[in-house]
């Protein structure tokens, strides 16, 4: 019998030991679990879009294109017209974009009616134009104005002495041409009478071409 009594008495202390291990102490909070440690490397952050590279507009076919798509290229930027005495500057465009589309240049034209009216065909009778008379394979966008109070925001940028103050200065004529490196900043602009095959205007494209890889 005395032994039944242990025995009982052993049973019954391990079970309220066992009970109060298992219980949180009042007052005390559930220990949490330790944080996780930090990545070894953090992860870069990327590289922040130059204000040129932030726009978009619409192809001569009403597409619409970010110009972010072109980093990484040299770009000449025009404001072209159909019925301008500058208007043969688009052979010479043609063929420096065909000279140079390997090296990573891209030529693109605006087309703007903001001088003597001398572009005012809609964009589908601008593009047969280019492409009949000129053979024009440059990507060409929806015509746009280039200076005034319905100015686009892309040459608002161009243009402006905040935005681009090297270069800045209103639009005065058509084919006004700007350079801009493979990198986004603007690095040159041009008045209509620099022909595109000039001395100047390549030496400046042969430089930019060589100042990053691409």
């Amino acid at each position: 019998m005395k032994k039944a009594i242990a025995c009982f008495l052993l049973v019954s202390l391990a079970i309220v030991c066992v009970s109060c291990d298992s219980e949180t102490p009042e007052g005390s909070q559930p220990t949490s679990p330790p944080p996780s440690a930090p990545a070894d490397v953090q992860a870069e952050a990327p590289e922040a879009a130059k204000p040129l590279h932030t726009f978009e507009l619409n192809d001569i076919d009403g597409k619409p294109v970010k110009l972010a798509q072109y980093g990484g290229k040299a770009l000449l930027l025009v404001n072209v017209a159909s019925k301008c005495g500058y208007t043969k500057q688009y052979a010479s465009l043609q063929s420096l974009y065909e000279k140079y589309q390997d090296r990573g240049l891209l030529v693109l034209g605006f087309p703007a009616n903001n001088f003597g009216a001398q572009e005012p065909g809609s964009n589908e009778a601008i593009k047969s134009f280019c492409t009949t008379t000129f053979n024009v394979s440059f990507p060409m966008f929806a015509k746009i104005s280039v200076k005034g109070d319905d100015i686009h925001p892309l040459y608002a940028f161009l243009t402006g002495a905040e935005s681009n103050p090297d270069f800045a200065g209103p639009i005065k004529w058509n084919f006004n041409k700007f350079l801009v490196g493979r990198d986004g900043d603007v690095i040159g602009r041009y008045d209509s009478k620099v022909e595109p095959m000039s001395e100047e205007l390549v030496a400046d494209i042969e430089k930019a071409l060589g100042s990053v890889s691409g």
